[in-house]
């Protein structure tokens, strides 16, 4: 067995601890629900939806999802707890990977002709925001790259702080003004650094924008109008962090920010300390928004790229291919 082998080995465990009060608090009820069954009905339909609505799936996605299983039933013959588990997996990742992919090559790297590559990352306050952008540090860093941070965050110097101590964690360099500091200028003066630099790759944070505040989302239109007189085409990437136990208030932020800026791809975050896990799944599905990470602990390392397939199995019991 190789050193990849069993970095995966320890990414599938990582995962399954990540996951674990989903998999005990709601999905665990699939089980109880299956058992005795030898025939798919109204009634077990019926339970499988509000199973899936009430962990966070959501309404349009847990649809979808009754839909296939209605429609493999038709075909396939049921016979199994183990073959029914199986379907639902199946179907739920066949529906995943009809929506589009934010890391598809599993790594932390920089597009070709992207230096620096610039990552603006946004969301409200408490989400995980600044957590996530050092721990996103600490990988691109560990991946070979050269990272630098933008603290535009003024509004709190809690924020500065936190980003200073992350910066220090990660071993990389943060640029800061002061507390109310115009936030457009430090995004501005991070770019010019890293260009000066020859940076591979730049993250800024932004102030913890409430998601129905107009005046604060026009200053996110402000912050990437002055990157552009920079880097002509940043921010390649606009991460928007949401926290998954958070539920269907999560959906919303995503509604709202997805309407009033150009977000390319999401990390939810907090996965590990909720049973609301089902809310990758509807997110996932109903926005045309890529989940990128998902945050499964506290440490440095736990932060994953999202794998659908693994996310899934890992919901549904860990299965061996």
């Amino acid at each position: 067995m190789g050193f990849f082998d069993f970095f995966s080995k320890d990414k599938k465990q990582n995962l399954d601890r990540g996951l674990q009060k989903t998999k005990e608090g709601v999905f665990g009820k699939l089980r109880r629900a299956f058992t005795g069954r030898r025939t798919i009905d109204d009634d077990f339909l019926d339970e499988l939806e509000e199973i899936f609505i009430t962990s966070d799936v959501g309404a349009e996605t847990t649809l979808k999802i009754i839909e296939r299983i209605q429609a493999r039933a038709a075909r396939d013959k049921y016979v199994s707890v183990e073959e029914l588990n199986d379907m639902l997996c199946e179907e739920i990742t066949e529906l995943l990977a009809e929506n589009p992919t934010g890391a598809s090559n599993g790594q932390f790297t920089v597009p070709a002709g992207k230096k620096p590559y610039v990552i603006m990352v946004v969301g409200v306050n408490g989400v995980g925001k600044t957590t996530t952008i050092g721990k996103l540090a600490h990988h691109y860093k560990a991946a070979g790259n050269s990272v630098m941070l933008g603290a535009a965050d003024t509004f709190r110097a809690a924020a500065v702080e936190q980003l200073d101590e992350w910066g220090r964690r990660a071993g990389v360099p943060v640029v800061k003004q002061q507390l109310g500091s115009d936030a457009a200028a430090v995004a501005y003066d991070t770019l010019s650094s890293a260009v000066a630099n020859g940076t591979d790759v730049v993250i800024i944070d932004t102030a913890g924008r409430l998601h129905n505040k107009k005046g604060l989302m026009d200053e996110l239109t402000k912050i990437k109008r002055v990157m552009e007189k920079v880097v002509p085409d940043a921010p390649h990437e606009v991460l928007l962090v949401l926290d998954g136990s958070t539920g269907q208030n999560a959906f919303e932020q995503a509604r709202q920010f997805s309407a009033a800026t150009q977000v390319t791809d999401l990390a939810i975050t907090k996965l590990d300390g909720t049973a609301r896990g089902g809310v990758v799944i509807g997110i996932s599905d109903q926005f045309k928004i890529p989940v990128k990470y998902i945050g499964i602990g506290e440490g440095i390392n736990d932060l994953q790229l999202f794998d659908k397939r693994a996310f899934v199995e890992s919901l549904f019991g860990n299965r061996e291919k």
